[in-house]
């Protein structure tokens, strides 16, 4: 449970990411420009896990564990790539101008439909109805949360809000280098307190232009926000996501505490590699 949920903290920065469409409709920033960013950051942070991984179980016995065959791994690579194949056909879609961001995620679940039905033959029609209750349920209560936390942005705004806290970014000594630290520590805290989409609708537009003013680049700065809320959603104490995996995975929340802060530490080594190296993020672009 303790590794799931580390994985789902950094899991926003791969496309087809809602927190990324989300970002660059909000602070103009280029969707696809957000996929392609995102990427190479994802791959670190599972890097820095799959090193915490081996460290924590180089001991264990794995003597009744089988290793399989090379033409094994071959067929089920075979099997799951039409699977695998829809975070980069969304990517395409949008980079190619097929379809706008919103578009895409139509294409996201005709394909998916389709690979189900044609190639998997698994599709429950049985389960159709509940999805889309469901997703009407849940779309609602997002966009009743996005038109919330825009009206309260707008506020924020126009009481010059945004003004004062750049003037006070900036003053701050040390620059990029400090305003990045602060950004991090800032939405780590936002994450274990707001669900992405509302903390980015609310600070993403007064935030991003200081980063452009402090020369820090728009991509770069989108990766080192979504990481960080990221960690902060599933950091106990206070971590909704944490108690979510915990409950879905029926594990005790006090159990999962001591393992999960190993795999947050990796995160947070990736994380500041991230911040320090804007190639991480930019150098694809």
């Amino acid at each position: 449970m303790a590794l799931l949920a580390a994985t789902g903290a950094q899991t926003e920065t791969i496309p087809p990411s809602i927190v990324l469409i989300t970002i660059g409709s909000v602070t103009g920033v280029s969707i696809a420009a957000l996929f392609t960013g995102g990427l190479l950051p994802g791959l670190l942070l599972a890097v820095m896990l799959c090193i915490v991984v081996r460290y924590r179980y180089r001991n264990e016995n794995l003597s009744g564990v089988r290793r399989p065959t090379a033409g094994e791994l071959g067929r089920s690579l075979v099997v799951a790539i039409p699977a695998l194949a829809l975070p980069f056909v969304i990517r395409t879609a949008v980079i190619e101008g097929v379809a706008t961001a919103t578009e895409v995620s139509t294409i996201g679940i005709v394909y998916s439909v389709a690979v189900g039905l044609l190639i998997y033959r698994r599709f429950d029609w049985r389960r159709v109805v509940p999805m889309l209750v469901e997703t009407a349920a849940l779309s609602g209560a997002i966009l009743f949360i996005i038109g919330t936390a825009t009206g309260m942005a707008w506020c924020l705004t126009r009481s010059g809000f945004s003004t004062d806290l750049a003037q006070f970014m900036a003053s701050l000594p040390g620059g990029a280098f400090t305003f990045i630290a602060v950004s991090i520590v800032a939405f780590i805290v936002l994450g274990s307190v707001l669900e992405g989409i509302p903390a980015i609708v609310l600070f993403g537009p007064l935030l991003f232009p200081i980063a452009r003013e402090m020369g820090v680049h728009e991509v770069q700065y989108a990766m080192v926000v979504i990481l960080a809320m990221g960690m902060g959603l599933f950091a106990p104490p206070f971590g909704v996501g944490f108690y979510v995996a915990s409950a879905i995975g029926r594990v005790n929340p006090d159990e999962g505490m001591k393992p999960i802060l190993g795999y947050l530490a990796a995160l947070l080594v990736g994380l500041v590699l991230v911040a320090a190296i804007p190639w991480i993020s930019i150098g694809f672009l």
